[in-house]
Order: C-alpha cells, then sequence, then structure tokens
C-alpha cells in the first residue's frame, strides 16, 4: 500500500505544495545585504557583488521594485533560525546525531530543532529529506506573509487616487483640454524635451492629506502616501498601473535622488529695489498681495511668465506670444524682442494681469535679475506694484517661485515650444495648479485660501487666474 494522499499535511503540519522546481537565486539574507549597500550609496551591479549574487540579479531586483526595498528587511535579531543553523541541523542529520545533541550544538532548545525537522523538511520520493536550502526557502515562503495591497481591495480609493494623479485637465465648463500628444509609456523617466501627458497630477502627499478633508467620517477612505509610492513603483502589487509614474511631477520610473536645480545668470540692478529693500510685511507672509515672478523658457526662445502669490501661492501665467515678424525678419540690435519674452512684452503682459486683481493685492513683486524686468519702473509707474530683485545666485529667496515653476515643467517641459499655448489654455493649466492642495496651506488649495484672504478682508469675489 502506499501513503495516503494527505501524508505531508500530517506529517509536517503544512499543506501540500507543489515541487519548488530549482532553489532560488538568492535568499533572504542577500536581499537584505543588497538593499542595505543601495542605502549606502551603491549601485544596483556593485550592490549586488556586496551582496553575493550576479550584478545582472542586482540589476533586476532594484529595477522590479521600483528603486524602493519592498519591505524592511530588519536586521537578524536571533529569534529564528539563520541558514548557518539549518547547515548545521543538515549536517548533524547526515551524521547521524540525535536532535538533542544537534541542539546542544546550536545552544537551542531540543523542541526548535525537532519543529524545524518536522516543518521544514522536503518530501520528494515519499519520505522526509531535511536540506538546508529546502528549509530556507519554505521559511522564506512563509515569512512573506503576502496582504492584499489597500489600494487593490477598495475599488472607490483606488478610482479617488488614480483620478487625482491621471485625471485629464478640464476647463471651468468641464470640458477635456487634451493637451499634447505624447508617446506611449516604455518604463524608462520621463522623455527629454518633449511634451508630457496633461493631468491632475496631485502628489500622492496631496492625495493622502485631501481624503481626510473630502472624507471625514469614512475611515476606509484612507492611505498613506508611501503606500501610493509602493503601488506604483512596487511590480507585482498589482493596485495601480506601472505608467501611472509618468504622472508623478519629476516623471521618474524608478526612486532616485532629485538633481539640483540650475541657477540663472544675473542682471544689474540699482540698490533700491534690491530684495533687502522690501517691506518686512513681504518676507513673514502675513499679507496677502506680494508676488514672486519669473519666466519658464521653451523651445526657440518662446516662454511663459508665472506670478505668483507668497502667501495663498496663488498662480497666474502670463502670455507672451510672437511678435509680428518673427522668424521671418532678421534680428535688429537693440530692436524689440520678437520671441516674445523682451522687456516691453513682459511689462505689459504683468500690467494686464494685475489690472484684473483688487487694489490689496497689488503690493509688491520679486523678480531675480532677469534683462526681461528692464521695464520695472514703467511697471511701477502703471501698477503702483512696487518691484525689487533677488540677490544674484540666491533662487531660494523666491523659492515659491522656483517651486511653482518645477510644477508646471509637467505641463510645460523644457525643450518644447511654448508659444503654441493659448491664454485661455494657460489659465486652465494655472486653475488646475489653484485647486490642488497644499501642505504649507494645510491642504486647503491655493484659490479656496485667496478666498479666505478676501473674505477677512471683506471683499467679494476671488482673484482671477486669467
Amino acid at each position: 500500500m502506499g501513503r495516503p494522499a494527505d501524508w505531508t499535511q500530517t506529517v509536517t503540519g503544512r499543506a501540500g505544495m507543489c515541487s519548488p522546481g530549482r532553489p532560488p537565486v538568492a535568499r533572504r539574507e542577500h536581499q537584505q545585504r543588497f538593499w542595505a549597500a543601495i542605502a549606502r550609496g551603491l549601485s544596483s551591479e556593485d550592490a549586488g557583488v556586496a551582496a553575493g549574487v550576479s550584478p545582472a540579479v542586482g540589476t533586476r531586483w532594484f529595477r522590479n521594485c521600483g528603486g524602493m526595498p519592498p519591505s524592511d528587511f530588519p536586521a537578524p535579531s536571533g529569534r529564528y533560525l539563520s541558514f548557518a543553523e539549518r547547515e548545521e541541523i543538515a549536517l548533524g542529520r547526515a551524521r547521524g546525531d540525535s536532535i538533542r545533541r544537534i541542539a546542544r550544538g546550536l545552544g537551542r532548545p531540543a523542541s526548535t530543532v525537532s519543529r524545524e525537522l518536522r516543518r521544514n523538511a522536503g518530501t520528494r520520493g515519499g519520505t522526509l529529506v531535511y536540506r538546508a536550502t529546502l528549509a530556507q526557502w519554505h521559511r522564506d515562503r512563509r515569512a512573506t506573509r503576502p496582504k492584499t495591497a489597500k489600494l487593490a481591495a477598495n475599488e472607490q480609493l483606488r478610482s479617488y487616487v488614480q483620478d487625482r494623479l491621471a485625471g485629464p485637465v478640464r476647463r471651468s465648463d468641464g470640458t477635456v483640454v487634451p493637451g499634447p500628444w505624447t508617446a506611449p509609456f516604455t518604463g524608462r523617466n520621463k522623455p527629454h524635451r518633449q511634451d508630457r501627458r496633461w493631468v491632475s497630477a496631485w502628489s500622492p502627499e496631496q492625495i493622502s492629506r485631501r481624503l481626510r478633508v473630502d472624507f471625514p467620517d469614512d475611515p476606509a477612505m484612507r492611505i498613506s502616501h508611501e503606500a501610493i509610492y509602493q503601488a506604483l513603483y512596487i511590480e507585482g502589487r498589482g493596485a495601480l498601473r506601472r505608467d501611472l509614474v509618468a504622472c508623478l511631477r519629476t516623471g521618474r520610473a524608478l526612486r532616485a535622488p532629485r538633481a539640483r536645480a540650475g541657477r540663472r545668470p544675473d542682471g544689474m540692478v540699482t540698490p533700491e529695489v534690491r530684495i533687502s529693500a522690501r517691506p518686512v510685511e513681504a518676507t513673514d507672509r502675513t499679507v496677502a498681495g506680494h508676488w514672486e515672478g519669473d519666466l519658464i523658457i521653451g523651445l526657440n526662445r518662446s516662454a511663459i511668465g508665472t506670478l505668483v502669490e507668497r502667501t495663498t501661492r496663488l498662480t497666474v501665467l502670463l502670455h507672451l506670444p510672437r511678435m509680428d515678424g518673427y522668424g521671418h525678419e532678421p534680428r535688429v540690435k537693440n530692436g524689440p524682442a520678437l520671441a516674445g519674452r523682451g522687456a516691453d512684452a513682459v511689462r505689459d503682459a504683468i500690467t494686464r494681469a494685475f489690472a484684473e486683481l483688487p487694489e490689496q493685492l497689488r503690493r509688491t513683486l520679486t523678480w531675480d535679475r532677469g534683462k526681461e524686468m528692464a521695464g520695472h519702473a514703467a511697471l511701477t509707474a502703471s501698477t503702483g506694484l512696487g518691484v525689487y530683485f533677488a540677490d544674484p545666485h540666491s533662487p531660494w529667496q523666491r523659492g515659491t517661485n522656483e517651486n511653482t515653476n518645477g510644477l508646471l515643467r509637467q505641463y510645460f517641459p523644457k525643450g518644447t515650444d511654448l508659444s503654441r499655448w493659448t491664454r485661455h489654455e494657460l489659465a486652465t493649466i494655472a486653475a488646475t495648479l489653484n485647486d490642488r492642495p497644499r501642505k504649507t496651506l494645510d491642504w486647503k488649495t491655493p484659490t479656496e485660501a485667496m478666498n479666505n484672504q478676501l473674505l477677512s478682508r471683506q471683499q467679494p469675489g476671488v482673484a482671477r487666474t486669467g
């Protein structure tokens, strides 16, 4: 008579399972050493070698996990048997040692060794055979304890996250703005100097925090920003599509340190308009009406002007179209800037933008030292707006504007022609940005913050963004 079908479950205490096949490429200890090496700054190839696997395996681990470890991988505490101890158990069994003798040699209770031989032994060939590699595989398989991701189990939460992350850009009447055509996602970083998808593009932290505002009484509608990142980057979570990483502001296919932002050259300004002469109330952000501005530059000298209010983070985009004759007439020294971003064009665009704002929101404007603000005296005379210039090579003095320009680069990448977008399309993007909740505003949107500012001054309405 043969053995009954359920003999393995009776003897080992685990359910029947298929053969594991060949031993895995590496054990959990190898992955622990690999991610520890990554944390020290090693490349994926060097970290693989340091962990005891091939460079190709290290590269595959790094890419499959999206550049982040799939779990914390805590250091071994000694509570559980290690692979070295399992090798000693296998050698002791091969020599014919008793369970108590093996346990004394390891400094473990005899019950631990007995349970190990029963639970993690192989059952191939109809007998129990203990091998260290197979026992370690059984241990690692149980240690994973797979759990369904929250986004995979909660359809309402998943839809909310996907809509805020990759939802379409819409006009005020609800119609969708398609934006530029983009190439399909290939698993790589965002395309260099090419168009990107126009989407809502909320950050995972903005989504996580806004859930508490939109669903205050529903504990099921809660998720951390790190869980969203893991659902995007770690392969096999099955919650969010991998291509949605292209909707993040950085557009990186793998998590990596941020690159340093470039610096713009400075221009000459007089002492009375330096940032040191700016009113103190502009520095502490207690009063609305103090702005920061800059240009984002595109292909063929195209540009878009950006204005950001320091207190509420409200964004206004300036349309700077080409002037008549651009591309046809020869350039004239000291002549008009036909590209559309000269001093006169920028001054007129700012004048039009501030003409739509209440007087209490026209206090100061801080700019970098670009030559496009050569007409700042005429701007002050026509609008009453005090213009001040940041110190050379000091972008942190206009940090709000620099951060906003980084957000706008998701819609207007470097190396693309920015002159093709109309005034209404720029206003739509500004409204999209102003409807994102901000951490610095306690997860209110800039539009809501500006409304509160105006209501506190008993002024009706809200500032227009284009």
